[in-house]
């Protein structure tokens, strides 16, 4: 019986049950309560003149008539995929877009890029790939890469892993800052389509695809292998955005929390969203993963990004200036009591 794996036996027979996030080892709930009592820690910080962003996708920091907005992530445990495969190039561009598309929900566009890799042992080739990702992204989205930090704590990490984390800081003017307080009930909600997993869910993922294969599994339903599919790069969605900012009420990065808590961040108190799950067709690796661990639709929506990995708020008459990048509307706003709702 595989590690984790809950299950009845009956009659010499294992009968799966369903698999969560929190067998995996990830507990959002307690996240959740935990960043709750962060912020009012945080909140204790702001100066009567700042602006007060906790619980936004970046920080906001007033400086003239401009925000700075800052945002501080890491790639989380695909680095074992990476360090299983033997392959580092892609995860320094993955945590690069993670930050951009963070700040970019703001409308702020990157200005400088930091990073942190922590590691006991490692290879310095690994390392060297690891910043050539880093460098590559951000040379491709116009960032400067100021400077990072390498900490070698020795007996702390495994041997051969290492923690990978990302700090971005750009801009916006105060008068183009989006204003999520516009949202309102009729606007439709966009959804613009991920490359798979990106960066999070990859705890779930790996212990219910590992029940079956490894990393180099050639599957044919996903045309890959295994290891393949899970490193494949965060997308960026700024090129595709930034053009458009001026016809955004909101956006909803979708990491961690999925649909259910990233979603509701930026919804006012009066509004809820209806995301309408049969307006698209998750990649095929979500049903894989659904499948194999037997996951409810609920947890699924709210573990992965399901094939779309930015959600786009706007009026509907806007929709004509979206058509170019092929947006799916995958959902609407209504009058609520301030929550999301997948049907």
């Amino acid at each position: 019986m595989p590690e984790g794996t809950k299950a009845l036996h009956s009659g010499g027979n294992y009968i799966l049950l369903t698999m969560l996030y929190k067998d995996a080892g990830v507990d959002i709930d307690a996240l959740n309560a935990a960043k709750h009592g962060i912020g009012k820690q945080v909140m204790l910080t702001f100066k009567k003149n700042v602006k007060s962003s906790f619980g936004m996708f970046g920080g906001l920091y007033p400086l003239g008539t401009e925000y700075l907005v800052s945002s501080i992530d890491s790639v989380g445990t695909k680095v074992i995929v990476a360090c299983s495969v033997g392959k580092h190039t892609t995860v320094g561009q993955d945590i690069v877009n993670h930050c951009v598309n963070d700040i970019l929900t703001t409308g702020a566009l990157p200005l400088f890029f930091m990073d942190y890799i922590g590691f006991s042992e490692l290879p310095r080739k690994t390392i060297v790939d690891i910043v050539t990702g880093i460098a590559r992204a951000c040379k491709k989205e116009n960032i400067v890469l100021v400077g990072g930090e390498t900490a070698q704590l020795s007996r702390f990490y495994p041997k051969g892993l290492y923690d990978l984390v990302g700090c971005i800081v750009g801009k916006v003017s105060k008068k183009n800052l989006i204003n999520t307080s516009r949202i309102k009930p009729g606007d439709i909600i966009l959804g613009l389509k991920s490359r798979g997993l990106h960066t999070n869910g990859y705890s779930l993922a790996r212990k219910v695809l590992l029940r079956k294969y490894t990393f180099n599994s050639y599957v044919p339903r996903l045309k890959c292998t295994v290891g393949e599919e899970l490193l494949k790069i965060h997308r960026c969605y700024r090129k595709q955005l930034a053009p458009r900012l001026r016809y955004i009420k909101g956006m909803a990065h979708i990491t961690g929390g999925g649909f259910y808590d990233n979603i509701k961040r930026i919804l006012p108190r009066n509004c809820s969203a209806v995301i309408t799950k049969k307006s698209w067709r998750p990649l095929p690796v979500f049903k894989l993963i659904q499948t194999m661990g037997q996951i409810p639709d609920e947890e699924m929506y709210r573990v992965f990004n399901m094939g779309m990995g930015m959600t786009v708020v706007t009026d509907r008459h806007n929709l004509k200036h979206f058509r170019k990048i092929r947006p799916v509307v995958i959902g609407e706003v209504v009058k609520g009591d301030h929550t999301v709702t997948v049907s």
